[in-house]
């Protein structure tokens, strides 16, 4: 009998251990940000010369950035932009395809009382170490007047920047000019509609426009400059200040952000059966909407498959160790 106990255990060990997630990678995976001084983590962009590091800067009025390195959390960089005013209220980062960082000093909490906003343009820097880097600085506006956003998103191929407002009721999806210049205003024109947003993302292949706002976030099919589709959701997690997100460089995942001291980075997998359909031929874009189990990664309806396996084993086992006893 307890030969047959301990086989029981044992078993029930092992697929216990099966059915737990894989080990988690080094990097790209769910972190915490640890410096003290990041308590309004407002942008996210990851790197593009470093794997597994990503960019962030306080909601606030400092010329700071900090690249941190998911695999521990820690600051491993920290950037003081010099050859730029004094900003105001910088709320967005991106990485462009030409290896330039692009930080959107682009928010206006009082809705419309600044005439223009900045955008400030910078080269990676190859080394991660703390050092100051000369910026470009772009004056900004809006075509049919002042907005407050929180999201800039530049593309990853054609390396133009667009801009998301942010408005309770109908915010914009704003396209600057192909190219910024310093000599000059940067003039950005609404070219779609778009919801709530926190922050946005291009995919790194450009095919997929990634916006988040408070408590959701939708991956919309990108298409000759505009919203190719409604979107489908992109399994946000629920975060008190969720003001962050961008693609992991490959591509495979989503990084949720958000404010606050000690604040967490949360990894989704991206699912290919949820993702955005492609235009039709010779039809309008086509939605098909989530379907029965769409909030769910691929990741998460495995787990769910091996838990179901373990607890139909695990009672069987029980089972035949009673039928066991009865004969005893």
């Amino acid at each position: 009998m307890r030969s047959l106990l301990g086989a029981v255990g044992a078993a029930a060990l092992v697929l216990t251990v099966a059915a737990a997630p894989a080990a988690a990678a080094d990097a790209d995976q769910d972190f915490t940000i640890k410096d003290p001084r990041i308590t309004e983590s407002s942008g996210l962009a990851a790197s593009r010369a470093h794997p597994g590091v990503y960019w962030t800067h306080n909601d606030q009025d400092a010329p700071l950035i900090y690249g941190i390195d998911s695999r521990t959390g820690e600051t491993v960089a920290t950037l003081t932009m010099k050859g730029v005013g004094t900003p105001r209220d910088m709320e967005a980062i991106s990485v462009g395809p030409d290896g330039d960082i692009y930080v959107g000093d682009i928010g206006d909490n009082r809705d419309g009382t600044w005439d223009h906003v900045w955008i400030y343009r910078f080269p990676e820097p190859k080394q991660l170490r703390n050092q100051t880097v000369t910026a470009k600085q772009y004056d900004v506006k809006y075509a049919d007047g002042p907005r407050n956003a929180e999201a800039l998103m530049v593309h990853p191929e054609t390396g133009r920047v667009y801009i998301a407002s942010k408005n309770e009721n109908t915010g914009g999806l704003y396209a600057g000019p192909e190219r910024l210049s310093t000599s000059g205003t940067n003039v950005f024109r609404r070219v779609d509609d778009v919801p709530w947003v926190t922050d946005g993302a291009f995919s790194p292949d450009g095919e997929r426009l990634l916006l988040r706002g408070y408590f959701s976030a939708k991956e919309y099919v990108w298409k000759d400059g505009r919203l190719g589709d409604e979107g489908t959701g992109a399994g946000a997690p629920f975060q008190g200040q969720a003001e962050s997100v961008t693609y992991t460089r490959d591509g495979s995942a989503l990084m949720f952000g958000s404010e606050g001291a000690n604040s967490k980075v949360v990894r989704v997998d991206r699912d290919p059966d949820t993702r955005p359909s492609a235009e039709p031929p010779g039809g309008s874009p086509k939605n098909p909407g989530p379907g029965p189990d769409s909030s769910a990664t691929a990741e998460d309806r495995g787990n769910f498959t091996v838990g179901v396996i373990v607890l139909g084993v695990a009672t069987a086992l029980v089972i035949g160790a009673k039928r066991l006893l009865r004969r005893g």
